[in-house]
């Protein structure tokens, strides 16, 4: 997920955390525990994101790819992060190491920030199709929630509103303004559809309202944020799976000889009925597999594919398209090829780590879940520049995302 919606789920949890504590025994230490639940749940939900310090540990595109959301978006390295950043607060912050000295209330709300911050963080970038493997080095596999855009205006609004509501007056204008102009700022440029504003726009609504009627120390309108942040998870959980079946009925229809592999889904933003899809199918016995790029509509007699907001893919819609799906492109490669250059080629095996959707061309290669075929996206993997270079040091050993594909 992007930093804005860790950042606003964070201070929510922070927020939500300090509300349903006991108080303090002085106004002094309930402002200090205020603050220090606030920045220790906001830094937990940020700090796996400090991986990008790591990238430099293996050449472009390798260290971005591996490196990030890498060793510090697992469970277990979840532990240390946590005791760094709290011998970080005790060290840093005095009055806060006094707080903590001094109330037991304030030791378990902070332990609970703690932690559930870093665990929210891992959990919300879980949901898009990008992926985490938090079970290494147990588990070393990719897991893909492929059920949230990866920039989500619907988090933003639905934890930044009950939030601002806590503001004071002047702070809390200004704050519900930028929560309003972002969402319309990307509905201008072909983002969002205005179904989606309206649903934003009655998100906001109900948590402005009940955390305004819940008083200076209610917190109805940051739990109603949780709820319906859980409901939408789960509305687009639902989605996901139907707009997987729907595509693979699709290309049975189309070829039933070959093999639905994987279908990497990416909804459109606080939008459960358009979806983008990249497919991954193989036939065993011509050797080959291919990649198919697409959209489809869960409901294309309310909203075709025709009115999915438009800046969500590169290319026109195709003849053939219908109301409910459209096939933008189709790469067919050689699985054979694949393989030997995975054996002959030490920096496009490293690549192949990340790579769930691999087209690979005689010049370079792309992960096609980031743009058209081979295009100038942040994974594209130029041949020709590593051909001189040493094999990479610091590969980490994730599983192959397409293992079902390079066998042995």
């Amino acid at each position: 997920m992007d930093n804005l919606s860790h950042s606003v789920a964070g201070l929510a949890v922070g927020e939500l955390l300090h509300r349903s504590l006991t108080q303090e025994a002085d106004n002094a230490q309930q402002r200090v525990r205020r603050r220090l639940l606030l920045f220790t749940c906001w830094a937990a939900s940020n700090f796996p994101d400090l991986d990008l310090v790591l990238t430099p540990l293996l050449p472009a595109p390798l260290g971005y790819l591996l490196h990030h959301r890498g060793h510090t978006h697992t469970l277990l390295y979840a532990i240390p992060q946590a005791l760094l950043l709290w011998g970080l607060i005790m060290l840093l912050w005095p009055a806060a190491r006094r707080l903590l000295d001094a109330s037991a209330t304030a030791r378990k709300g902070f332990a609970a920030a703690l932690a559930i911050g870093l665990v929210l963080h891992l959990s919300m970038d879980f949901l898009n199709s990008y992926g985490i493997h938090p079970f290494h080095p147990f588990d070393s596999r990719w897991l893909y929630g492929d059920m949230v855009f990866i920039l989500e205006p619907f988090f933003w609004v639905l934890f930044g509103v009950p939030l601002a509501m806590t503001a004071p007056l002047v702070l809390r204008i200004l704050l519900l303004a930028l929560l309003a102009g972002a969402p319309l700022f990307f509905a201008t440029k072909g983002f969002l559809h205005w179904g989606s504003i309206a649903a934003l726009c009655v998100a906001a609504g109900v948590t402005a309202v009940l955390q305004y009627r819940a008083g200076p120390q209610g917190r109805r309108g940051l739990a109603a944020a949780f709820g319906l942040a859980l409901a939408f998870i789960a509305a687009q959980a639902v989605a996901s799976w139907q707009a997987g079946r729907q595509v693979a009925v699709a290309l049975e229809e189309k070829n039933g000889a070959t093999r639905v592999r994987d279908v990497a889904l990416t909804p459109f933003p606080s939008n459960p009925l358009c979806w983008s899809f990249v497919s991954i199918e193989s036939n065993a016995r011509d050797d080959k597999y291919a990649l198919r790029r697409g959209i489809l509509s869960l409901a294309p007699s309310l909203l075709p594919t025709s009115a999915c907001p438009a800046s969500r893919w590169d290319d026109a819609l195709p003849p053939d398209a219908t109301p409910s799906i459209a096939f933008f492109s189709l790469e067919v490669a050689d699985l054979h090829t694949l393989r030997a250059l995975r054996d002959g080629n030490c920096h496009f095996e490293a690549w192949l780590r990340f790579a769930r959707a691999p087209s690979v061309g005689p010049k370079d290669a792309t992960d096609l879940r980031f743009g058209p075929e081979r295009s100038d996206n942040f994974t594209r993997l130029d041949f020709e520049a590593f051909r001189k270079v040493d094999c990479p040091r610091y590969v980490p050993q994730w599983r192959f995302p397409r293992a079902d594909l390079l066998g042995p």
